[in-house]
């Protein structure tokens, strides 16, 4: 048997057992300011949706969001790895994430043989959320309270709509976008509008696609591959996870407790790496279980 017979054949009983189930992708990181990357993502997606799978995206633009608040003289600011968000900000986090990347993707499903839809939480009532209380959080070794601004916290989510969607056979394209239930607009973690999206919709996998390989260990010289959710705390409490990563994690570990079978979080620049990852017996990110699972 050659090389490429038997990368399918051990492809075979992942696409077998995944057929007709559902995964929510997150997309993030570099991917979102180059197009060529993004397009690689998005023929992996196409590719899972034509094998059978149910796929729904949701993307950020974080690093676009930085770029245009740049170019128009406004520093961006973070506190624990996540966004505060003044007015001038949300708009202008409104006009990339649903104006320019949302399109964006919906063309390149297009350009790749498969039906997309751009919609963000704002859309049918699809996400209502609550602004984002004053919280305290750990900043290096100090406690501070933090008010993020016009970000809110997923309250509830309307699955039937993404459902018809996915019954039509298109890809839903979410922006992490929101309303208040006074229609007070907000803007979401885009990995926390992914995870809760994906209890929302019983999803098989939550897959989050970033600038890292995968959760690493302290001195970042290696991945780990599997995890369960008691790793992922004791990570969280010895400090190994921060910045970042810890949203990505949050919004893991909340998915799999509540049902969603894997959350992986893996390099989305790696050209097919989202197929190698849930295709091949070793994988190449990190996947997040309830408990150790035999491959």
């Amino acid at each position: 048997m050659n090389n490429r017979q038997s990368v399918l054949m051990e492809a075979l009983p992942y696409i077998r057992k995944f057929h007709k189930k559902t995964i929510v992708i997150k997309l993030g990181g570099h991917a979102m300011i180059d197009s060529a990357i993004m397009n690689s993502v998005v023929q992996d997606a196409v590719l899972l949706h034509y094998v059978g799978m149910r796929v729904v995206l949701v993307h950020g633009g974080g690093p676009e969001i930085t770029l245009k608040m740049k170019a128009l003289g406004k520093e961006a600011k973070f506190v624990g790895g996540l966004r505060v968000t003044d007015e001038e900000t949300l708009e202008i986090a409104q006009m990339v994430l649903a104006g320019k990347i949302g399109n964006m993707i919906v063309s390149m499903i297009a350009k790749n043989g498969a039906k997309g839809v751009g919609i963000s939480g704002n859309d049918g009532g699809l996400v209502i959320a609550e602004k984002t209380p004053i919280r305290k959080m750990m900043v290096g070794d100090e406690e501070v309270e933090v008010d993020l601004g016009f970000v809110g916290d997923v309250k509830e989510i309307n699955s039937n709509l993404l459902e018809t969607l996915l019954d039509a056979g298109y890809i839903p394209v979410i922006s992490p976008l929101a309303l208040d239930r006074k229609g007070n607009d907000l803007n979401i973690n885009a990995d926390t509008m992914a995870g809760e999206i994906a209890i929302a919709l019983k999803a098989f996998k939550l897959i989050s696609l970033t600038d890292v390989d995968g959760v690493m260990n302290k001195e970042r010289t290696e991945i780990f591959h599997r995890l369960t959710l008691k790793n992922v705390d004791a990570l969280m409490a010895d400090g190994t996870i921060s910045g970042g990563m810890i949203p990505k994690l949050e919004a893991s570990v909340n998915a799999v407790r509540h049902g969603v079978e894997g959350a992986h979080i893996l390099n989305g620049n790696s050209e097919h790496n989202l197929l190698l990852e849930l295709f091949t017996n070793d994988g190449v990110g990190t996947m997040i279980t309830a408990s150790m699972i035999s491959l």
